[in-house]
């Protein structure tokens, strides 16, 4: 818990975002392409004057906002995201408006290369998230909104904020790129997207030939508590 509350103090300054965006051109993640998506919470916590909602209920929301997410990409390798949901803000209803209550999540994020068989990070990724400030929150989502609406509305956010710290990670030490280069890097780019048609790309295998050995070992790596 007190780690929790520590992390929750950083969400005071937490840029908010906006996942509304499924609808235009993915962000520029070289040759990505979704493998496992493995989510887990065995070291949930609940935050103070919050809504309950269960391990089972994060897993299923966010695992379905990161397959709506990164399923655009159609890159010609695997990797796999392995997600462990760590703690949560639902705001409740009936809390003053001056307090201005806000609706967080925090998670854990690991990225494994499934060619070469290992973490790309060996230091899980921390994403802090804050619900999208609106009209409909500004009074605080408690009073506006569902349990299932913010947790819909947070995972969402929480994709997208995962696509970004991805699309930084190809720019600045080429994670996704065919010849490991940086992508900001390489001349015919523009902020990391290539300004030519490139070779056709082979056909990637399909995620369920990776195997289950590796969706295992995927879960249980994030599943591991960061100290």
């Amino acid at each position: 818990m007190r780690r929790f509350m520590a992390l929750l103090g950083l969400l005071a300054v937490a840029a908010c975002t906006n996942a509304n965006d499924l609808d235009s051109e993915p962000a520029y993640l070289g040759n990505f392409r979704l493998g496992h998506n493995v989510v887990v919470a065995p070291n949930l916590t609940k935050g103070p004057v919050s809504r309950a909602a269960s391990q089972e209920e994060w897993i299923d929301a966010m695992t379905r906002a990161i397959n709506e997410r990164f399923t655009r990409h159609e890159g010609s390798k695997l990797y796999h995201l392995g997600v462990s949901v760590e703690g949560y803000v639902l705001a409740i209803p009936g809390v003053p408006v001056v307090a201005s209550p806000k609706s967080a999540l925090i998670l854990n994020v690991t990225v494994w290369d499934d060619a070469a068989g290992k973490k790309l990070n060996e230091k899980p990724e921390l994403i802090t998230v804050v619900e999208t400030a609106s009209a409909k929150t500004v009074i605080g989502s408690g009073l506006t909104q569902s349990k299932e609406v913010q947790m819909e509305h947070l995972s969402r956010n929480a994709a997208k904020l995962i696509e970004n710290w991805l699309n930084r990670q190809n720019d600045n030490l080429g994670w996704f790129e065919d010849d490991g280069r940086p992508a900001k890097e390489k001349i015919g780019l523009m902020s990391g997207r290539p300004e030519a048609n490139p070779a056709p790309a082979a056909e990637p295998a399909d995620a369920g030939e990776t195997g289950e050995e590796t969706a295992e070992q995927v879960r249980e790596e994030a599943a591991e508590a960061v100290e």
